[in-house]
């Protein structure tokens, strides 16, 4: 997974970097560098994707860069390409299926805080 640096100004081509990143999947970049914005640009193949689950910490928005999926929210589909957004509220269902072999989208939301495993002290 490539990593970049959150210099001041930083610009980063998505659609260069999933081009060149076809052949892996799953998260192929990340932003470093931001205490406050977690920033990743995650690619699937054909019918693989993000299983469904609920995140009570964060909302999330999700970019499509390439190629063509869906976004299933709470039961309704969304569909997400190249140029088109789709925001997830936290406290509902979600998942994330490729329709393409370069599906690629970037998914943004605020850091997360510290894993909590454990009950009362």
């Amino acid at each position: 997974m490539r990593e970049e640096r959150g210099d001041p100004g930083h610009a980063a081509d998505l659609r260069k970097l999933a081009a060149g990143s076809r052949g892996s999947f799953g998260t192929v970049w990340t932003l470093a560098g931001s205490e406050d914005l977690n920033a990743n640009l995650v690619l699937f193949s054909a019918g693989s994707g993000v299983g469904e689950h609920v995140s009570d910490e964060v909302d999330v928005v999700l970019v499509g860069v390439a190629g063509s999926g869906s976004v299933t929210v709470e039961g309704k589909e969304h569909p997400l390409a190249a140029g088109r957004l789709v925001f997830i509220p936290k406290g509902v269902r979600r998942s994330v299926r490729s329709g393409s072999e370069d599906f690629a989208y970037l998914s943004l939301h605020r850091r997360k805080g510290a894993l909590k495993i454990g009950g009362k002290g």
